[in-house]
């Protein structure tokens, strides 16, 4: 994995607001202060603001926190985004979903296991990220589940966490290391669920094509070939530590 191309900030750098909302953050997914945070806080005025939005999304909106990680863990997923995929995983597990759940998010909406709501969702969750629409048939059937606000809800927190799955990969963030507790030595670690190859991609969400990447890793082509455009290359890196 390259180098972070914008290096997390320090107290200084950051403020102290700003250090403690990266701390804090971290102890909830018990990590250490959270990459992100910690680079997005170089720029004060705008990360406040986005912690705002963020924010009311999730854990702030009306969505059940258990869906809202199905839906982030999906959009993870599809985007080969490892540091997303890595620390949601983290908080879905503490909302009540189950391991299973998590390795099913890679097989998808067609998998055996979810139920009737949760298809609707995920199913959207792949036309949204996939496409950047919705037919009218997975339209009607995300609203047979959400009333009007909260398909909005989901509109917006499938269009934010796929962007930041975009700055997360192009600023090459390094994967947030656990939280070493003394009181929890005697514990084995949690191994985190790998992040998985996704399907190809019909076309990213600004209309264009390309190859899968994993954080910012772009696939290898073999020599003398050339790769069909948004056809997934290498398989994306397992989530690492770091800091």
């Amino acid at each position: 994995m390259s180098a972070p191309r914008v290096a997390p900030g320090t107290r200084r750098e950051l403020g102290l607001l700003t250090w403690l909302m990266a701390g804090g953050a971290g102890l909830v997914a018990r990590t250490r202060p959270l990459n992100l945070f910690r680079t997005l806080g170089k720029h004060r005025p705008l990360f406040r603001g986005w912690v705002h939005f963020a924010g009311r999304l999730m854990p702030g909106g009306v969505l059940p926190r258990r869906e809202s990680e199905l839906i982030i863990l999906r959009v993870a997923h599809l985007r080969s985004c490892a540091y997303e995929f890595e620390h949601h995983q983290r908080l879905a597990l503490r909302v009540g979903v189950t391991r299973e759940e998590v390795e099913r998010i890679a097989v998808g909406p067609s998998a055996d296991g979810w139920s009737d709501r949760e298809r609707a969702l995920l199913t959207a969750v792949d036309g949204v990220v996939r496409d950047g629409d919705l037919d009218d048939a997975d339209w009607a059937a995300l609203r047979a589940h959400l009333d009007e606000r909260a398909a909005l809800e989901f509109l917006l927190l499938v269009g934010h966490y796929t962007m930041l799955a975009s700055v997360v990969t192009t600023l090459r963030l390094t994967p947030d290391a656990p939280l070493r507790s003394p009181l929890r030595r005697r514990r084995a670690p949690v191994t985190p669920v790998p992040l998985r190859k996704p399907a190809p991609l019909t076309g990213s969400p600004d209309g264009g094509s390309g190859p899968e990447r994993v954080n910012g890793a772009a696939p290898e082509s073999a020599p003398g070939t050339k790769g069909d455009a948004g056809a997934p290359g290498s398989p994306p890196a397992r989530p690492g530590t770091g800091d």
